[in-house]
């Protein structure tokens, strides 16, 4: 199954000058850095310019076919979700 990532996501990730997961959050799918989560050697990666990577997840790849800016995660609940709070000191 083929995955799109929106040109406006590409923007995004291109702007923040880092790359982003596609991961599993207590909210579903969601795009967080790779400093929050990072890859894991089974994740799909996509290049999306400028040397930025887009990485996702092996358990999203299998419900995504499109990857929209609705799925940046809110960095206001960044660190409510047990899934993303071990890594708080690194943000």
């Amino acid at each position: 199954m083929a995955i799109t990532v929106d040109d406006e996501v590409k923007a995004f990730i291109i702007s923040e000058g880092m790359d982003f997961r596609l991961s599993t959050t207590c909210s579903g799918p969601a795009l967080v850095s790779t400093i929050i989560k990072p890859p894991k050697s089974t994740d799909i990666k996509i290049e999306i310019g400028d040397g930025r990577m887009l990485y996702i997840s092996d358990v999203q790849r299998h419900f995504i076919t499109r990857i929209t800016i609705d799925m940046v995660y809110d960095p206001e609940k960044l660190f409510s979700c047990s899934a993303l709070s071990t890594m708080r000191n690194l943000y």
